[in-house]
């Protein structure tokens, strides 16, 4: 489809033409002057928004509060866990010169703040009474990413983390499920993504961590995204940056601690998911303009009409067009790229028949809409809401096999792709043999998965689950 002086790439053919070129069309993002950084235009800022809004209602509501720690993190901090620095060592910007001098100790730029975090923790905590921890903060991060999208890997990206320390593992236990669960509640009810909750395996959990759950979501192509994840720390952290607390007998115990963290790159798979061949689709719920009301023509008497029925919708976020010099077939397409759930247009014949066209996005069907009834706008948003989570949850099911044998596993990544359930003896060389000879690799193993008896889908060795492969985003 053309529009302006580009050409929108069809998603049939090209996902990754069309997602690049369909992000910077409908003015979500564009890339920033430093290789591998975004800019968040209005548009894409304001669904961030709405998910920072609807996750933050969540987080409060369970008791966790917002602070913020420093973007700058002493060298030192890093290397106090071990198996964490190694695993961001890779991806680290450090600062050597500030001010016009060599920096005595070099600084690195945020890539997580559990470090930076914890040491004020082992300031904050003494006591028993003094837990738990329950504190989350909505920043920015960087890691030095070799190959970059536009809000699916950017060095620089937005995220919240969540950081809680408490005086027994149940707790920590509780906060890490609690999390990845109301993780899965935003995907599902705000971004119409439904997916697979479960456990990493240890070649893939978060370096530094005890153990870690994910949400994995199935994107076009058969490919699976990682959501987002929470982490059960274990005392890692607490016995590296020596966080005691003294408990109710008087002994001296190290915190047990979790992180979880959800990032813009949700914004990248929803929009990858819901997309089609004419541009964007977005859920109303995080749509920064959910009703778009296009006049017909610029007659005063349709403008106004058109804004009338505007002011009739009440905190629906609605949008007039009316930006002159351009066609009505071009403002049809725009709105259509930009994936707004809805759109009503106004002319003389409608303001005669108090009847007005109204189109969705998400399936075409066009419809009429008397004056009178405007107020069941909310309801068919609602259902169009509803009607793109049942389109993703087919999707899923629709592309989750199941591999008796290595021979089905290697034609079902071959042919469809897709989410695939084999049995496998968790050992890490299997692992990573089926990675290197599939380029599959295990997402986790689901949390409602099964103890069964079976044989690992490589080796042939005993194994207890079916764990969930597929080809990484």
């Amino acid at each position: 489809m053309a529009f302006g002086k580009r050409q929108l790439p069809r998603k049939s053919e090209s996902l990754a033409d069309w997602y690049n070129a369909v992000v910077q069309l409908s003015e979500l993002a564009d890339y920033g002057p430093a290789k591998g950084t975004m800019i968040f235009r209005p548009a894409g800022y304001r669904i961030w928004e709405l998910i920072w809004e609807a996750m933050d209602r969540e987080i409060k509501k369970s008791g966790v509060e917002n602070a913020y720690f420093p973007l700058f993190i002493p060298e030192s901090l890093m290397h106090k866990e071990k198996e964490h620095v190694e695993g961001f060592a890779p991806q680290l910007a450090v600062v050597t010169i500030g001010g016009g001098e060599e920096l005595k100790e070099k600084l690195v730029v945020r890539p997580t703040s559990e470090t930076i975090m914890y040491q004020a923790y082992a300031k904050w905590i003494q006591s028993w009474r003094d837990l738990p921890v329950l504190i989350n903060q909505w920043n920015n991060v960087v890691r030095w990413e070799k190959r970059t999208y536009l809000f699916l890997r950017t060095t620089e990206f937005l995220w919240q983390e969540g950081h809680c320390a408490h005086a027994t593992h149940q707790e920590s236990q509780e906060r890490v499920r609690w999390a990845i669960e109301m993780y899965s509640q935003i995907y599902r009810d705000w971004l119409a993504l439904p997916g697979v909750i479960g456990g990493k395996s240890e070649s893939e959990k978060f370096a530094g961590g005890d153990a870690t759950l994910t949400y994995e979501i199935l994107m076009p192509e058969g490919k699976a995204l990682q959501g987002c994840t929470s982490h059960d720390l274990g005392q890692n952290f607490s016995k590296a940056q020596d966080i005691k607390f003294q408990d109710k007998e008087g002994k001296s115990q190290f915190v047990w601690q979790n992180s979880w963290g959800f990032s813009t790159r949700s914004i990248g798979a929803m929009l990858m998911a819901h997309g089609d061949d004419a541009g964007l689709v977005l859920p109303p719920r995080v749509a920064a303009v959910q009703v778009v009301i296009i006049p017909v023509t610029q007659e005063k008497e349709v403008v106004g009409a058109a804004q009338k029925l505007a002011g009739e919708l009440g905190d629906v976020r609605v949008k007039v067009d009316t930006r002159d010099g351009e066609s009505l077939g071009f403002k049809i397409n725009k709105w259509e790229l930009r994936g707004v759930p809805l759109r009503i247009e106004v002319g003389q014949k409608e303001i005669a028949s108090g009847k007005f066209k109204m189109v969705r996005r998400d399936t075409g069907e066009k419809s009429e809409i008397s004056n009178s009834k405007i107020q069941i706008i909310k309801e068919i948003l609602n259902q169009i809401q509803k009607d793109m989570l049942t389109k993703q949850e087919k999707f899923l099911r629709d592309n989750t096999h199941e591999a008796a044998d290595y021979e089905q596993f290697k034609k079902i990544m071959e042919d469809q792709r897709g989410f695939i359930k084999a049995f496998w003896c968790e050992d890490s060389e299997c692992e990573a043999r089926i990675k290197e000879e599939t380029k599959a690799s295990t997402r986790c193993l689901p949390l409602d998965a099964k103890e069964e008896k079976g044989k690992c889908v490589y080796c042939g060795k005993a194994a207890k689950y079916r764990w969930l492969f597929a080809l990484a985003y």
